[in-house]
């Protein structure tokens, strides 16, 4: 025997092996392309922008969410040869406001290897030699290697 239950959020269906083996008498309806609701990735069918795309990680929102958009938006829209390049002062006011909440925007770091300068170093503001990798078996680049020695 078949039956429902509620966790939560959740509802659990439980079938039997009869369940399975009858056809399915479910009628399948043509998504609306005109439901506001409906998911339909990052751009919509009319070419919009779907700011409440889950893809866009919340961007759209918060602090920076009008930065976000417009800089979005420009490269989105963007006519240029080299896409965005119009975009430059969008992604740049956007920058400047994430960098005010880095609790919410935190600076991702190339695997704890940024510069000891801080977050706003970047590295071509660096003059020591310091913070370059030092050339171990591990971490010379792949490029460098001589398959056909092998």
């Amino acid at each position: 025997m078949s039956y429902c239950k509620q966790e939560g959020k959740d509802r659990i269906i439980f079938v039997t092996k009869e369940d399975h083996e009858a056809p399915s008498n479910a009628e399948l309806i043509e998504d609306d392309p005109n439901d506001p609701y409906e998911d339909h990735g990052l751009i919509l069918p009319n070419g919009d922008i779907n700011w409440n795309c889950p893809c866009l990680g919340g961007m759209a929102s918060g602090p920076c969410g009008q930065q976000f958009k417009e800089a979005f938006s420009c490269f989105h829209y963007s006519k240029e040869e080299v896409k965005g390049s119009d975009c430059v002062e969008n992604f740049r006011s956007m920058q400047e406001c994430m960098q005010k909440y880095p609790e919410l925007y935190p600076q991702e770091d190339d695997n704890d290897t940024a510069p000891s300068g801080g977050a706003n170093t970047s590295p071509s503001e660096s003059t020591s030699t310091d913070s370059l990798p030092s050339s171990s078996p591990d971490s010379a680049p792949a490029a460098t290697e001589n398959p056909a020695a092998s």
